[in-house]
């Protein structure tokens, strides 16, 4: 899986562009991911550009336990 991870302000964030993967992203990818433990660790997942009707793209965050955050 490709992936970028970025850090600012205290907080880092795997970076997934969709195009990258060859399958949907679950939970327990998400999950997996985010785990300090066994994964790369990151307060959470911005999986994007995807398309939007109302703006030049859209982005999803999830959190740890792969719940989707309104707003980071």
């Amino acid at each position: 899986m490709k992936f970028t991870k970025y850090h600012a302000l205290g907080n880092d964030y795997i970076v997934l562009d969709p195009k990258d993967l060859d399958r949907e992203i679950s939970d327990a990818d998400i999950k997996a991911l985010c785990s300090r433990l066994y994964g790369v660790g990151s307060d959470g997942v911005l999986f994007g550009p995807s398309h939007s009707d109302h703006c030049d793209f859209s982005l999803k965050i999830f959190n740890p336990d792969a719940s989707e955050a309104e707003k980071s």
